[in-house]
């Protein structure tokens, strides 16, 4: 860069930052202290709890850089955004690679939700990121306007919220990437504050949460696609509400405890997709979408999965007539089918066997209904994405009878899939280095190789 560019983003940087100090961080990754910078933005960004909207970058990585920007000119835009910017420099350490990298990413997460991460202890705990040097991201980006007559909670909540996704992407990328997306396992949901009488936007933007999603399960995955050459996206989870709440508007107190329910759950997942899909072209994004999901968010997820075409699902939302196929997916312990909760009774479903039949009706009554409120009943042929399973035998027992029913309907009808089994103890998702890989290489085969569009049937 010639002389007066490099005075040009110098003055650039200085007018939208205010601070900067370093120090050393202690990486797993490679073993020893790196080197950290920290920048504060002159108008920052703050959530709702008053601390620090910040995007930890990792920068001189031993991963081929997608994204065509200079670091400086990434750091000076986010610093723009308002955004606090701590730069973790890796000095092109050989470790710096997928899946090692994914080390310190967890490492990152749980000391910002501790609150002790670089000598911050006011990094937000809700909207804190990790980018990969070369990319940027899209934030609180509406995919669909909720129905506050789904869940009814609290009851002063009757003029629809957005809900919103975020999307981290490589600026003035080399190449189009394909994109991860993933729906929360922390619920964003309206809140009723009673002695100002009023509502408040204290659980608004809750996708990100590290307690209840990053950090609370130690999950990388989703951070460390980029070291894969893969853009990432995290949407609000459908069911805009408490996880333990929500009800009809005249059924008992807690109908949904602990579950989503369709039309409304598929039209939101459907609409996410299509926006991210339309999005994503403005950023230089392929258009090939997988899925990631975990927990509740694995079965919201899967709704996006079969190519079975619902008239109630697919004409609502966002960017209609914009397709809402994905290529591939992986799942973890979820619910798929809600007609085989009575299989076996007693093993950790027992929210589902005692308030589903409130919400539709007794299941021998009312069997179509309850089918089409899994993903199971959305797969009809082989235009349904590949899918790899993921789970763990001490983890409650139902979950192994969701994924063994959905399998099963996946290879009757010729539909790729596989499953990878005890990578770790209890509710959790992949960590080690080969399990991760696994994942990984799954959605490079999908995503990045040819397909044929899949036809709705």
């Amino acid at each position: 860069m010639c002389k007066s560019g490099m005075l040009l983003l110098f003055l650039i940087t200085l007018s939208v930052s205010s601070s900067a100090a370093t120090g050393k961080w202690g990486s797993k990754v490679t073993g020893n202290d790196i080197r950290y910078t920290s920048t504060e933005a002159r108008s920052p960004l703050r959530d709702f709890a008053g601390n620090y909207v910040t995007v930890v970058y990792l920068e001189n990585l031993n991963v081929k850089k997608i994204g065509r920007n200079s670091n400086a000119s990434n750091v000076g835009w986010l610093l723009s955004q308002g955004y606090r910017v701590i730069e973790l420099n890796y000095a092109g350490h050989l470790n710096a690679v997928s899946p090692k990298i994914n080390e310190d990413i967890i490492a990152i997460n749980d000391s910002i939700a501790a609150g002790a991460f670089c000598g911050f202890s006011n990094c937000s705990k809700y909207q804190s990121y990790v980018l990969f040097e070369g990319y940027r991201i899209e934030r609180n980006i509406p995919y669909f306007e909720d129905d506050p007559g789904v869940y009814n909670t609290p009851e002063q909540y009757t003029s629809g919220d957005s809900l919103r996704m975020d999307i981290i992407y490589p600026a003035n990328a080399s190449v189009a990437v394909p994109v991860i997306l993933s729906f929360s396992y922390s619920n964003s949901y309206a809140t009723y504050d009673p002695e100002k009488k009023t509502l408040t936007d204290a659980n608004k933007n809750q996708r990100l949460n590290l307690g209840y999603t990053l950090a609370g399960f130690n999950d990388s995955f989703l951070e460390g696609a980029p070291a894969n050459g893969i853009a990432w996206a995290i949407a609000d989870h459908p069911k805009y509400c408490p996880w333990g709440k929500g009800k009809p508007l005249n059924g008992p107190n807690d109908t949904y405890k602990s579950y989503q329910t369709n039309p409304d759950a598929a039209r939101k997942v459907k609409s996410a997709v299509r926006t991210l899909r339309q999005k994503g072209a403005s950023l230089g994004l392929s258009g090939r979408i997988g899925i990631f999901g975990f927990s509740r968010g694995s079965t919201a997820g899967s709704l996006a999965v079969g190519d079975r075409c619902v008239h109630d699902f697919e004409n609502s939302g966002f960017n209609i007539g914009i397709s809402d196929d994905v290529q591939a997916a992986v799942l973890g312990p979820g619910v798929f089918d809600y007609t085989q909760i009575y299989n076996v009774l007693n093993d950790g479903d027992a929210n589902l066997e005692v308030r589903c039949n409130w919400a539709w009706g007794k299941l021998g009554e009312n069997f179509e209904r309850w089918q089409a409120m899994g993903a199971a009943y959305l797969v009809q042929s082989p235009a349904t994405a590949p899918v790899f399973f993921f789970y763990n035998t001490d983890d409650e027992r139902y979950y192994q009878d969701q994924i063994k029913h959905f399998k099963a309907k996946l290879d009757s009808v010729g539909v790729p899939s596989k499953t990878l089994v005890n990578y770790g103890t209890g509710h959790s998702v992949p960590q080690a280095k080969e399990s991760l890989t696994e994942l990984y290489d799954f959605f490079k085969r999908y995503l990045r190789s040819p397909m044929a569009s899949r036809k709705r049937r």
